[in-house]
């Protein structure tokens, strides 16, 4: 099963069942950006977690290969676009565009030449009320790596 497959599965599972991702991570007993991540392909489940994934979303015959191919590496990024066409994902090309150097810049100069890692790292997101319109807060936490100098 490759891993378009598996989330098309899912996906189509998930609708059936009307559940939510918060439910389907909290069966896992892992964050929901990680579950969602791993379910669309980008990331991997350790085999306790697929295992209850899958067994959540109630995939009959198909539930054991959902289950291992939540464990398979994937090819991260690989069914991406160069820029996104959907007006969210693009946002966040247009966020680093516009702000890209100025956040290098600000790290740099806090933790000195390197970067923050995408493998160490962390993504929370939350609802924000305010009386102007709710807010998206996106908060990423990763390790700053500093690059070697020889």
């Amino acid at each position: 099963m490759t891993k378009l497959e598996m989330t098309e599965l899912i996906m189509a599972a998930k609708f059936a069942k009307q559940t939510s991702w918060a439910e389907i991570s909290k069966a896992a007993g892992m964050s929901d950006v990680f579950v969602v991540s791993a379910c669309l392909g980008q990331n991997t489940l350790p085999a306790e977690a697929a295992a209850k994934v899958a067994s959540f979303l109630g995939l009959g015959n198909r539930t054991k290969d959902v289950e291992i191919a939540l464990q398979l590496p994937p090819k991260k990024g690989q069914e991406a676009e160069t820029v996104s066409k959907d007006p969210l994902i693009y946002r966040f090309f247009e966020i680093t565009y516009v702000y890209g150097d100025t956040i290098k810049e600000l790290i740099h100069e806090e933790f000195g030449d390197g970067i923050m890692s995408a493998i160490d790292f962390d993504l929370k997101i939350e609802r924000i009320p305010n009386p102007k319109g709710d807010r998206v807060q996106v908060s990423m936490s990763g390790k700053f790596l500093p690059y070697n100098q020889w």
